[in-house]
């Protein structure tokens, strides 16, 4: 399977807006199109459609909060494509990606405590839990590079 992460183009953003997680997902994950939106107005922002054989499947997010630390804001699989290793392979590829960033120390991602495969999934790849975001509604993450 040829998993790739490509830029969102005027060729790609309404597949990756048409992408949808399953039902008991819907509150982990904000929608595509807003986060397009999002990353349109604000400075700092990258988005990358997570993609197989360059079909998007999937939708990835990260802001440069400074120079030493990049948040990931956005990772999503479609449904139709969960449960074949896309994910682990397209969080992967954007690590390597945004570890090239000069002078960065940490990596972080939130997630849903409730969501019961976020845990172990970002765990495996060096995620660790430093206790609520601010807000106090999502689990805080770092990779301490």
């Amino acid at each position: 399977m040829q998993v790739s992460l490509e830029q969102i183009t005027k060729e790609n953003y309404e597949a990756v807006c048409d992408l949808d997680v399953t039902e008991d997902q819907l509150d982990y994950v904000a929608s595509n199109m807003w986060s397009l939106v999002e990353a349109m107005f604000n400075e700092g922002y990258e988005t990358r459609a997570i993609c197989v054989h360059q079909r998007p499947v999937g939708f990835l997010m990260w802001v440069k909060e400074s120079r030493e630390k990049v948040s990931i804001w956005r990772f999503m699989v479609d449904q139709q494509h969960q449960q074949q290793g896309i994910g682990r392979i397209a969080l992967q590829l954007a690590l390597e990606q945004i570890k090239q960033s000069p002078g960065l120390q940490q990596i972080e991602i939130c997630y849903n405590p409730k969501n019961p495969v976020a845990r172990d999934f970002y765990a495996s790849f060096g995620f660790v839990e430093v206790g609520m975001d601010e807000e106090g509604e999502d689990m805080l993450a770092v990779i301490q590079l």
